[in-house]
Formats: structure tokens, sequence, C-alpha cells
């Protein structure tokens, strides 16, 4: 066992690193001792935004503990996954009784010593690099030259080894078999993306935004901001780039297969598997992993999941050439995909469309309405559900829990009335830690 601290037992972790390659003697660990425990159902929960591997435990620890108590005679196993990601200093998991947090100072857009850290953990190797975005945030030199050497450094910061298998796993959608192009973020005029983002922000920010986050802001409400107030927001975007790809590379090359192993292993196990944000592309894309004919996935629960919604589309409703990159990869769960969304989560809701809206290089973006003219095309699963798959089911959380739920097909649960507390810029993103959503992880996989 991982961690004799742990809420529940038996509990095991699987670290990955960036490229998907799995710590050999935990997952042979694993594989050893789930037969002995003689389980019926495995959870395997995984992060998204995290620094390090005890916060990633608390996490589990936290939304795990309550489900002995709602399955008591269920043969339940735990997991949990480690992958190399981040969280900037004002994004918080809270735990089980969250507080709305306050915002981060307007006027201090620096790099504080946590997500300095934070971000040599996550790009080992690129120290100076670090240091000299860190001084620029500071200095905040209003010259063109000033902002295009700091759009050039954060490229260089999230780039990736040439021949690597991330880029592959870059793209939530294909287009005629291309996946989409890099984002603008990363290639466009970086004073403009920054002034974008500073807009968004002060938007977020605004009297009178908390009343409905993600909803319209409308350009002439506030005077544009100094572009460096959304420099910070560039990076935090260039970096939730860079996390994707390597969520989507650790679930197919890594998870995916591992799930493999287990079936083999032991035919009889019913693997549940639980993503929050990043980590549910992570699980999304572990799918696609799957050695051909294992059924042994029962049941995906999404939680704020930050990839687009219309991941699993057969056809994008704007554009018939285009769908989903794991389209058809739900009916390889032998249950329920559950999408939980909310309206309280910001990082979805407006700075996500905006990012992804930033992969259009052919159309000014400045000046957007977000709420009413972005959502519909670039939003994400964990803000309205799953998008354009024929026969996905909306219920609300009460309705989900009274069950019982579908027994497969694509399933959105609005989990807004738990996944709401948290202050700009993420919102509710990562308030999950709720009983309610525990319950909701036992429906799905018809657990107890």
């Amino acid at each position: 066992m991982a961690d004799p601290g742990m809420s529940v037992a038996p509990y095991w972790e699987l670290t990955f690193d960036a490229d998907g390659e799995v710590d050999g003697p935990e997952r042979d660990r694993l594989l050893a001792e789930v037969t002995r425990h003689q389980l019926r159902d495995l959870i395997v929960f995984a992060h998204g935004w995290n620094n390090d591997r005890a916060g990633a435990t608390r996490l589990y620890g936290d939304f795990y503990a309550p489900i002995p108590g709602f399955a008591p005679h269920a043969r339940i196993g735990y997991v949990g996954v480690i992958w190399p990601s981040m969280l900037f200093c004002d994004e918080r998991v809270p735990r089980s009784a969250p507080s709305v947090a306050a915002p981060p100072p307007a006027a201090a857009p620096a790099l504080d010593e946590e997500t300095r850290h934070a971000l040599l953990e996550t790009f080992p190797g690129k120290a100076q690099l670090i240091g000299r975005i860190s001084l620029m945030l500071d200095q905040r030199h209003a010259q063109e030259n000033e902002f295009a050497e700091f759009g050039r450094l954060v490229r260089m910061l999230v780039e990736v080894v040439p021949g690597g298998p991330q880029p592959l796993f870059a793209a939530d959608t294909l287009a005629e078999g291309v996946p989409q192009s890099e984002p603008v973020l990363l290639t466009g005029e970086t004073a403009a993306v920054c002034g974008e983002f500073a807009q968004a922000l002060a938007g977020l920010a605004a009297p009178g935004s908390a009343a409905g986050p993600g909803s319209p802001v409308a350009a002439e409400e506030f005077a544009l901001p100094n572009p460096w107030d959304g420099a910070r927001e560039l990076l935090r975007q260039a970096t939730y780039y860079a996390m994707k790809r390597r969520a989507g590379t650790v679930g197919e090359r890594g998870l995916g297969p591992v799930v493999g192993q287990l079936a083999a292993r032991a035919p009889g196990l019913r693997v549940h598997l639980v993503g929050h944000s990043f980590g549910g592309r992570l699980v999304s894309f572990a799918l696609g992993g799957l050695p051909e004919g294992v059924r042994a996935v029962k049941s995906v629960t999404l939680l704020q999941g930050a990839f687009s919604h219309y991941t699993f589309a057969a056809r994008l409703p704007f554009d018939a050439r285009a769908g989903g990159v794991l389209q058809g990869q739900e009916n390889r769960i032998d249950g329920p995909l559950v999408c939980c969304h909310s309206r309280f989560d910001t990082a979805l809701g407006t700075l996500y469309p905006l990012a992804s809206r930033m992969a259009d290089e052919d159309e000014s973006f400045l000046g957007v309405d977000i709420g009413r003219r972005l959502g519909p095309r670039w939003g994400a699963m964990g803000h309205d559900g799953v998008q354009g798959v024929p026969g996905t089911r909306g219920l609300d959380l009460a309705g989900a829990l009274r069950g019982p739920l579908p027994a497969e097909g694509c399933v959105n649960v609005d989990a807004a009335a738990v996944v709401r507390h948290g202050g700009p810029p993420c919102g509710a993103h990562s308030d999950i830690v709720h009983p309610e959503l525990a319950r909701l992880v036992l429906a799905a996989g018809r657990i107890g």
C-alpha cells in the first residue's frame, strides 16, 4: 500500500511520467495484490492540476473517505493516479468543507515562490528560463519587443522534444483527420493575447460577475486593462496546454494498457475510471489505450473535465468535416460515461473557451462577448457536459442520485448544487470534494 494514513483500503498509487511510462514496481504490486484481495470493483482516480504526490494523495483520501459508508458490503479497491501536472498558487482544491476563496490581488501578476517552485518541478531543467519569465512579469516593460520576448520564453517553456509522443495527443477534435493547430496563444501576437486575457480577468472581477460565472461580459463595461495584467494568465494557459498533451499521452499510452493488464490478471474485476479537470481527459484517452476486446471498464465519471465538450462527437455541428478525437470511444465502456458540469466553474466557463478560441488565427478575438459568442463552439465538458453525441441524457445531481442512471451512453449531470465555491480566476473548478459526487461514482458503476 502507498500510504498507511489513507482513508480507505486497499489503496495503491500508479505513477506515470509525462510520456506515459508507468512506474514498474508500483504497477507490478497492484497486479500482484489485486487478486489476493478478492475485489469486485476497483475505482481509479486521476487528479487534474496538482503540484505533488502529497497533494494528490490528500485529494484521493478526502474524496474516497465516504465511499465505504455508502457501500459497506462492497468489495472495493482504490487507485490514485500520479502524473506530472502543476497548480498555480491562486488555485486550491477545497477539502470536505470548502469556503469561498479570496480573489488574488489585482496588481500582483508576478510569480510567487510557490508557483515558481511548481514550474520548476513540472518543467525540469528550465530554471533559467523560468527565472527570466518571472523577472519580466515583475518588470512589466511596455515595449512591444518585450511582449514578443515574453511570448517566446513561454513557448520555449512548454515545448516538447521533437519526435516524442506528446504532440500526438494535443488535439480534442480532428478536421478531415488532421489535428487542430497549435493555439494562437503560443503562436500569435503576445501583446494582443495578453490584452484579451486581461480583459477577461477584469470581467470576472467586475461587480456582479460572481452572480453568474461564465455569463456574458461586454467590453464596454470597463476600460481596456494593461496587457501585462493578462501575462500571468498567458503563462497559466500555456502550462495548461502542456498538461493537456500530457494527460492524453498518459491516458492512452499509460493507464489504458495497465487496465488491460488488470483485466488479464483478474478477469472478473470491474474497473471504474474517475478524473478531475485534465484527469478527466486522461481517463477518457485511456479508453483508446485499452487492448482490443477488453470490457473491464464499467463506468467513467468526469468531474469538471477540462477538454472540449465535442471530444466524443462524430461530427461537429459547425463543421461537418470535423469530429471529436475520441468519437465512439464511449462505446468501449461497459456502462455509462457520466459528465459533471457546473456554471460556477469560471476556469471552464470563461477562460477555457477564450483559450480554445485562440486556436483560430484567422479572426480577431479582441473585445468578444465571451459567454455569448464562445460558449457553444469552444466549451468544455465541465461547463456544459458532453455535446454532439446522440442519445446523451441530462440530469441534475438530485435526479442522478435518485437513480437509476442509464446503463450505457453519455449522461450529463448538472452538479452546480455542490460544485459552486471558489473565487476568480477559476471559480468552482476544483470544488469537487463532496459526498454527493462520491455517491455519483458509485451510482455510475452500479457498485453496492
